[in-house]
């Protein structure tokens, strides 16, 4: 058996429990006003500041402290130009043909097509010049272009004109040379001074290698902007999305509870009328029956005197009233089963000592069946229509008449109704303010809703027939 743990004491530790309960109960505090404020706004309202917390996210990502400058010390390393590849030099150009020197007679302009030297021997001498394909289209060639004159007397002969060939000849080979020699000089000059270069791109990787400048680093200061405020766009979406899911969801709560409250208030108002009506009708009750008690005791002992025998029979019929009224107020008072045949044994003994009071002035029938006493049926609600009918139909006519209470089926529903033969429904001078009938249609309407009716009319040979139609149950366990 287990002993049960000792109560902790007063200056015990909070539990974690007890130390977030505060907290808790403010986080639910907040969040009740919330959702409340969210649900009392329109949806058009909701989506203008959604848009203008967006917005507000978006401008205050951007400003202090969500954003700022740092200013900070780094190593970059050092980037050393490289040094470029020279291209190698060009090969010497080889050597040209020697030329060929024809002496031939002018041709047209369109065949000098061929490169070549052109020799035209005439009365100014012998002319020597490069062909060129244009020079034919140009005209006739001036004095100022390039080539080897050799001027010649008009009285040549031909030896004289083949030295003269000769020297040209041996000038051309002389100029040719002189041309290779200097293009040979200039290709030599340009390959010297790409070994030059060569040289001193090596000499420089070499001093980079050996001053260990290859991996080096240096610190610099930069400044960078730090941002951690990214965050609050999305932020400011999950927030918009939470609020559209509890405006949803809020607002059904809200009119569940409030339709709760409602039911709540018309139940409570609903029984507070029942207990007021109900109340009334004690109240009638009990003013009616102490009237009608002493009336009663005085005409037995009236009859005591004149009549024993009659006297005797109200005295009888007095009891069974009484026997009968006391339970049908205790369930009246308590809410509890009511059927029709407790109402009848209540009338019965009523309307017998009326009889006997009115004599030959009061007529009575009953015709309630033996299978409708145990239909439900409120309680002194029959009572109320034959007190009525008696008072203020039957008694202040000089010859009186007949009651009749009656019960039947009538399309699914029990009708109780009571007709009298009086005067008629408020032309007596004992016409009452119609406070009964009232509370009757109350209790009718608390207890069945609109499936409930009292109708009052004529009836057909003079005087007034009330009518009760509630829906029929049958409490057979209470008959």
């Amino acid at each position: 058996m287990s002993t049960p743990s000792p109560a902790p004491g007063p200056n015990a530790a909070p539990t974690w429990r007890e130390g977030i309960e505060p907290f808790l109960k403010a986080f639910l505090r907040g969040y009740h006003r919330y959702a409340a404020w969210l649900v009392s706004i329109t949806w058009k309202r909701f989506f203008v500041l959604a848009v203008l917390l967006l917005v507000l996210a978006a401008i205050t990502q951007s400003l202090p402290p969500f954003s700022y400058t740092v200013t900070e010390e780094v190593e970059e390393p050092i980037d050393l130009p490289k040094l470029p590849d020279l291209p190698v030099p060009p090969e010497p150009p080889q050597p040209p043909n020697e030329p060929a020197i024809k002496i031939e007679k002018p041709q047209p302009p369109a065949s000098s097509a061929k490169d070549g030297v052109d020799i035209s021997i005439d009365e100014r001498g012998i002319r020597i010049r490069p062909r060129r394909p244009d020079a034919a289209a140009s005209g006739a060639a001036s004095a100022a272009d390039a080539g080897i004159v050799i001027d010649l007397p008009s009285s040549a002969t031909k030896e004289i004109v083949q030295d003269a060939i000769e020297e040209a000849r041996q000038a051309v080979k002389d100029a040719a040379e002189a041309r290779r020699d200097a293009q040979r000089t200039a290709t030599e000059a340009t390959r010297d001074a790409h070994e030059a270069a060569k040289a001193a791109i090596e000499q420089a990787r070499q001093a980079i290698k050996e001053a260990g400048l290859s991996g080096a680093t240096r610190r610099i200061k930069r400044n960078r902007v730090v941002h951690w405020g990214d965050f609050l766009t999305d932020l400011a979406l999950i927030w918009i999305i939470a609020s559209i899911i509890i405006k949803f969801t809020y607002k059904g709560r809200i009119q569940a509870e409030v339709k709760a409250a409602q039911a709540t208030e018309t139940a409570e108002a609903e029984s507070l009328k029942r207990q007021v009506v109900e109340a009334r009708m004690a109240a009638m009750q009990a003013q009616v029956e102490p009237h009608f008690l002493f009336n009663t005791l005085a005409s037995i002992d009236h009859l005591i005197e004149t009549d024993p025998k009659r006297a005797s029979q109200m005295q009888k019929n007095l009891i069974a009233l009484l026997r009968a009224s006391m339970p049908t107020m205790r369930e009246a008072n308590d809410g509890g089963p009511r059927i029709l045949g407790r109402e009848v044994a209540v009338i019965r003994p009523y309307l017998e000592i009326l009889k006997v009071r009115m004599e030959e002035r009061l007529a009575t029938e009953i015709d309630v069946p033996d299978g409708l006493l145990s239909a439900e049926f409120p309680s002194m609600m029959m009572q109320t229509l034959v007190e009525n009918a008696i008072k203020h139909g039957l008694e202040p006519k000089p010859e009186g008449g007949t009651l009749k209470v009656k019960a039947e089926i009538v399309h699914g529903k029990l009708a109780v109704s009571v007709a009298d033969t009086g005067l008629g429904f408020g032309k007596a001078a004992t016409a009452g303010t119609g406070v009964g009938l009232a509370n009757i249609r109350e209790r009718l309407k608390l207890i069945y809703g609109s499936r409930a009716t009292l109708t009052v009319a004529e009836n057909p040979p003079g005087g007034t027939v009330v009518t009760i139609t509630v829906p029929y149950k049958s409490l057979e366990g209470t008959a």
